[in-house]
C-alpha cells in the first residue's frame, strides 16, 4: 500500500547515491508533516501521519517517470494541543515543530536541493508550517512551498462545515487504506454545532473562527459523522485526492523551471 518508488525516497538511498543525484538543483523534495493524536474511539492515533504516506504513495505513481521529485523522511509528531486530555495524543510545541521544519529545509539545501514542498496532513500544524516556509524562503536559492491541492469530496454541507475531525472523510480514507485499523462498531455521529445555528463564529471552516479544544466540542473526540463512512467512498476520494495532489506537484515543478 505504501509503495513509494525507493528511488524517490531519500531515506532509502546511500549518502553516495544522494550526492550523485543528477537533478538536485531542479528537484522538489516533499516533506510530510503529520501528528499523533486521538481520532475518536474507532480510528488509530496515527491517522494524520499515516495519511501523509498514503497520499505520497498514491500521488507519486501518477507522476511521469522523468519528474524530479523525492520524498524526505516525515515529521510524525505535530502540534496537537487541542487534543490533549484524550489518551493517545503526543503533542510537540510550536517552536519544536518550527525548528524541525527549518532544520530539514536548511540541511536539504546543504545537500544541494533547492526546492522544498511540505505536505501537511494536520490542521494544527498549518500556522507553524506556513511561518517556517516563509523563513526558509529567506535562504538564498531555496524555494519553499506548501502542497495544498484543491479538492471536492462532495460532502454534505453539514459534514463539510462541522465534520473536521475523525468524521466521515477521515474514516472513509482509513477504511480504504487499511480497514483492519478501523473499528466501525465504535464509530459515532457527533457534531459540535448545526448549520441552522445562528451566528458565523465557528470552530472551523468559517469567516470567523474560535479557538477550541476537542473536549469542549465532543465527548467521543469525533467531530463529524463517522458512521456515514464506507470503503467505497474512501477509495473514490483517495483516487480524487491523489490525482489532485499529482497535478499540484507537477504544477509547482513546472513553475520552478520558469
Amino acid at each position: 500500500m505504501l509503495s513509494v518508488d525507493p528511488r524517490r525516497c531519500l531515506s532509502r538511498l546511500t549518502r553516495r547515491q544522494i550526492q550523485s543525484l543528477p537533478d538536485k538543483s531542479r528537484a522538489m523534495v516533499i516533506l510530510a508533516t503529520g501528528a499523533i493524536e486521538q481520532h475518536g474511539p474507532h480510528l488509530p492515533v496515527a491517522v494524520d501521519a499515516f495519511m501523509g504516506q498514503v497520499w505520497l504513495s498514491r500521488a507519486l505513481t501518477l507522476l511521469p517517470k522523468e519528474t524530479a521529485c523525492y520524498v524526505a523522511p516525515p515529521i510524525t509528531y505535530g502540534r496537537s494541543v487541542e487534543h490533549t486530555g484524550f489518551p493517545g495524543t503526543l503533542s510537540v510545541s510550536k517552536e519544536t515543530l518550527r525548528l524541525q521544519v527549518l532544520a530539514i529545509g536548511r540541511q536539504l539545501h546543504a545537500w544541494g536541493f533547492r526546492h522544498l514542498a511540505v505536505l501537511n496532513t494536520h490542521g494544527g500544524n498549518t500556522a507553524v508550517v506556513m511561518t517556517s516556509l516563509r523563513e526558509l524562503r529567506d535562504s538564498p536559492g531555496l524555494r519553499a512551498d506548501l502542497l495544498r491541492p484543491a479538492t471536492d469530496y462532495e460532502l454534505s454541507p453539514q459534514e463539510a462545515t462541522f465534520g473536521f475531525h475523525a468524521g466521515e472523510l477521515e474514516t472513509a480514507w482509513m477504511l480504504a487504506s487499511d480497514e483492519r485499523l478501523v473499528d466501525m462498531r465504535q464509530a459515532r455521529c457527533e457534531f459540535p454545532a448545526r448549520l441552522s445555528d445562528s451566528g458565523r463564529l465557528r470552530p472551523e471552516n468559517a469567516p470567523a473562527r474560535v479557538s477550541w479544544v476537542s473536549r469542549d466540542l465532543s465527548r467521543s473526540g469525533i467531530m463529524g459523522d463517522a458512521t456515514a463512512a464506507t470503503g467505497e467512498k474512501g477509495r473514490r476520494w483517495l483516487d480524487h485526492g491523489a490525482e489532485r495532489m499529482a497535478a499540484a506537484i507537477l504544477a509547482i515543478c513546472e513553475s520552478a523551471k520558469e
